[in-house]
């Protein structure tokens, strides 16, 4: 495929194409997490989480930032002519209502009175008794 923009467009396309990365894009909506707030929120492995994250940053829909030994993510500022402009608020609008989402952002809210610090040695702790 040798059209840039179409291309992009693709690669946007996909990254939607999955629940949870949906999932993500919705709980970053406001807000800049750590990578473990994130998977405190979804219940689901650190390398599948970053699997997803480093499709959502191919697709240009979200920016990743190493701060030290803590990852923080939010949403892109893309480009207007980027397909990625669009693809935030058209999933804001497309998911509003959904059952799902409200549970995460609930779960979210608890998330947010932990410091990150304390949330990563929970995390830690868990995987080393497994």
């Amino acid at each position: 495929m040798n059209d840039p923009r179409l291309r992009s467009f693709m690669t946007v396309s996909k990254a939607l194409a999955d629940e949870n990365r949906v999932r993500m894009l919705a709980l970053l909506r406001g807000h800049c997490l750590c990578v473990c707030q994130i998977i405190a929120v979804l219940g689901l492995a650190p390398s599948t989480i970053s699997k997803h994250l480093s499709i959502l940053k191919a697709a240009g829909l979200l920016d990743i930032e190493k701060r030290g030994r803590w990852i923080h993510c939010r949403l892109t500022k893309a480009d207007r002519s980027h397909p990625a402009a669009g693809a935030h608020r058209w999933v804001a609008s497309a998911i509003a209502g959904s059952s799902r989402l409200k549970e995460d952002r609930q779960r979210l809210r608890g998330i947010l009175k932990i410091e990150p610090e304390e949330i990563c040695r929970r995390q830690l702790k868990k995987r080393r008794l497994q």
